[in-house]
């Protein structure tokens, strides 16, 4: 068991030819982020020193090799690599892909040892990780796996968040995907986290279409009457306040979306095009489900202004505090649970708050 310290987040840096770097530095520039938390990036003291130069940033860097070398409020960087890496902004390349999987592989072990408390991952390119001992289609999957657990793609802001039932699939195979088994699963760990990571103690989750206009009465498909309609109707038997489905297309344009707590979208682009252009630059993806916490910005590699000082931190240090609050969040939680009186105390109150 470690002695009291604060929350230590732990970084995997990305894609080196890409912005993750420049947006971990901006992040952390400011003094002030040190008094929340502490930062372990997994990389080098070699390639942080090489952006920090490029950047002409005044950061300040503290390399370790093993945790017990960690010292509190100072950005550590734990040597997961120390041989030169050569960068060149904006291109895709096979070799840096592999320092991304060492950085994320490093970090997600100390996550499951618990030298960090959390996890918040830099974007990576799908493309160049992978290998044949790395067949993973991105940081989901491979963190799942690893923790044993079912997860779900949960992009989250204060006023906006968006689940997915099927998320890094074709198109062509989303209807097929769609099943009242993983319904049941993806609502269920939705409603999970609302509770234990965001304190809401009521959730009331909205269901998109999985056809144009929910089917329109099996005119454009039947999956929506054969398959989500009757699962949603059982859980909500169950007791948990689920709706729909909508039709996508005027759900959110209408302001549906801000009489619930979460969005359940069928796929990918159903949820994520809507979420960015609603949410960009402030939105977190957050791997819910999982007994470790991880999050993400919600944006990529941003190859097109990689090297050029132009990259916006916003959402790498959203991602930050997301999975700060999450971890006390959940805590909290812990200790309610602990105490049944507690818990059934101020669910009480906010009864009559209301």
């Amino acid at each position: 068991m470690r002695k009291e310290h604060k929350i230590r987040v732990g970084i995997s840096i990305g894609d080196l030819n890409g912005i993750g770097p420049e947006i971990v530095i901006k992040a952390l520039e400011d003094k002030r982020m040190l008094d929340f938390f502490t930062p372990v990036i997994f990389a080098s003291i070699k390639t942080m020193s090489f952006f920090k130069n490029h950047m002409n940033s005044d950061i300040s860097f503290h390399g370790i090799d093993k945790f017990n070398q960690l010292i509190d409020s100072r950005i550590n960087v734990l040597n997961v690599w120390k041989e030169p890496v050569e960068i060149n902004f904006g291109e895709e390349n096979k070799t840096i892909g592999t320092y991304a999987v060492k950085s994320l592989e490093g970090a997600v072990e100390a996550l499951k040892s618990n030298d960090i408390d959390v996890l918040v991952t830099a974007p990576i390119n799908k493309q160049n990780i992978q290998s044949d001992t790395f067949n993973f289609p991105g940081h989901t999957n491979y963190i799942a796996k690893q923790l044993n657990g079912k997860s779900l793609m949960f992009m989250v802001t204060d006023h906006l968040k968006v689940g997915l039932l099927t998320d890094h699939v074709p198109v062509e195979v989303v209807g097929k995907s769609i099943t009242p088994d993983l319904i049941k699963e993806k609502i269920d760990l939705m409603y999970q986290s609302l509770i234990m990571d965001f304190q809401i103690r009521r959730p009331k989750i909205a269901v998109l279409g999985i056809n144009p206009h929910a089917g329109d009465g099996g005119v454009i498909g039947n999956e929506d009457d054969d398959v989500l309609k009757p699962t949603l109707s059982q859980l909500r038997d169950d007791g948990k306040l689920v709706y729909g489905p909508y039709a996508a297309d005027t759900f959110f344009g209408t302001g549906n979306y801000r009489n619930f707590d979460a969005v359940l979208a069928a796929y990918h682009d159903q949820g994520l095009v809507p979420f960015k252009t609603i949410s960009f630059g402030e939105g977190v993806n957050y791997t819910a489900g999982l007994s470790k916490i991880r999050t993400s910005p919600d944006h990529g590699t941003g190859y097109d202004i990689a090297g050029k000082n132009m990259a916006d931190a916003s959402s790498f240090k959203q991602a930050i505090f997301t999975a700060l609050k999450i971890y006390n969040n959940r805590n909290s939680y812990q200790k309610l649970t602990q105490n049944p009186l507690k818990l059934s105390q101020k669910s009480s109150q906010k009864s009559f708050d209301a």
